[in-house]
């Protein structure tokens, strides 16, 4: 039987007195693509980034890969971080003072694994995504749809097990919603990562089979009654 590549067993949240996320359980299964819906404030984020490493539970437990994460010190979950996810936000980060090639290779040159392979990867991703031209400019010169592809491109420039994305297209029209959405499955599967989804748009989340909802810091496998 195949094993999940997160397990989630028990997991809350506390922040002060303010419960983010309360006994959520889930696996999450290698390659497989998830959205998970839920209003602002549902704990949708947060659970993403406790999968990710970006914080770590008050209550329970989120193994990778079999591994407690609890036991990871923060440099390990710093380098796990860098070298097994790959995170799309709303938001896209690029630093402003780097060119768009520079932002992209910035996790492998954190993690040492700078590499011809990693070089061409990029590159050839670049291209896929028609941002070749973009790879000298400096982020403030890209459009916001460039940007979030040079993005992408970072987000991937590892090859993650994980992909994890909040909010990725709550900055964009409908259209390009959907192509940005369409764009993430189809490399999720390319690269063979399992593909996360935060979202609050039920249009976003119509293209995913697998489908989870948030509440009040709870989990839902199907739609809570409002």
């Amino acid at each position: 039987m195949e094993r999940p590549l997160i397990t989630v067993r028990n997991v809350s949240k506390l922040y002060a007195t303010t419960k983010a996320l309360a006994n959520v359980s889930y696996d999450f299964m290698p390659g497989t693509h998830y959205v998970i819906q839920g209003a602002s404030g549902s704990g949708k984020s947060t659970l993403l980034y406790l999968l990710g490493g970006l914080d770590r539970p008050s209550e329970g437990i989120i193994c990778s890969e079999g591994k407690d994460m609890a036991t990871f010190s923060n440099d390990e979950l710093a380098t796990y971080r860098n070298l097994c996810i790959g995170f799309v936000f709303q938001f896209h980060f690029l630093l402003p003072s780097m060119n768009c090639r520079n932002n992209i290779f910035l996790p492998a040159l954190i993690g040492g694994v700078m590499t011809p392979e990693v070089e061409q990867s990029v590159l050839a991703l670049a291209e896929h995504l028609e941002v070749l031209h973009c790879l000298d400019k400096m982020p403030y010169q890209l459009s916001g749809g460039e940007q979030q592809r040079i993005n992408l491109i970072r987000a991937l420039s590892l090859r993650p097990k994980l992909l994890l994305c909040d909010e990725p297209t709550g900055n964009l029209d409908s259209v390009n919603s959907e192509k940005v959405t369409l764009l993430l499955k189809n490399l999720a599967t390319k690269y063979g990562a399992t593909l996360i989804v935060v979202t609050h748009d039920s249009k976003v989340a119509s293209h995913f089979t697998h489908r989870l909802w948030m509440k009040d810091g709870h989990l839902h496998l199907v739609p809570p009654v409002v």
